[in-house]
């Protein structure tokens, strides 16, 4: 656009310097002609703002400031030959793929086993182990607060009991009915916790 500007030295139009002459709009209407100072650059042909660290940025070197340019541009070739050598050769990666392949089917060894040992193993009706082999939650907690956790789900147990029997559970749920039907392993497991403790 700032070819499209005209002189106007002579004064041969009203406006006179620099002036942007008339031109049609789109919907076919003209826009008058413009008068411009010297060095007016439109909008759309300023450049957009960049802040100093930006330009920074763009322009920053790859290699630190005040080394020669030689010494860049030996290092620049030394890289590119390392490369080059480092770079995969047909056969070898697809050999590479061979052994990865193999690995894979070595891995598999370890799952069969871990289903083998699966299949061996059994779980007891409604998840109780035996007497006898002990659970290893009791083991692995203090007998003290095993005592205390059932004498609490006792209390529990009691409170569902006298709500079924005052009515004010008239539906109760499968889960509550398992709870109360196991009142009296917990009081048996109470019972052997303090024959332990005395």
């Amino acid at each position: 656009m700032a070819s499209a500007y005209i002189k106007d030295e002579q004064g041969h139009l009203d406006l006179g310097g620099t002036f942007i002459p008339a031109s049609q709009r789109p919907d076919g209407t003209w826009r008058k002609p413009r008068r411009v100072k010297d060095g007016y650059v439109p909008q759309e042909e300023v450049p957009l703002y960049e802040s100093k660290g930006k330009q920074f940025t763009k322009n920053q070197p790859s290699y630190p400031v005040g080394m020669s340019a030689e010494y860049v541009a030996a290092h620049k070739a030394k890289k590119e030959a390392q490369a080059a050598k480092l770079s995969p050769v047909p056969l070898l990666v697809l050999q590479n793929n061979a052994n990865k392949k193999k690995k894979k089917k070595n891995n598999s060894k370890p799952v069969e086993a871990i289903t083998e040992e699966l299949l061996k193993s059994t779980i007891s009706e409604n998840g109780k182990q035996d007497k006898n082999s002990g659970s290893t939650a009791n083991q692995s907690t203090d007998p003290a607060k095993r005592l205390k956790n059932l004498r609490k789900k006792l209390r529990e147990i009691e409170t569902l009991e006298q709500k079924l029997k005052g009515g004010e559970l008239k539906n109760p749920e499968k889960e509550i009915l398992d709870k109360i039907s196991r009142k009296s392993e917990v009081e048996e497991e109470i019972e052997e916790l303090e024959a332990r403790q005395l």
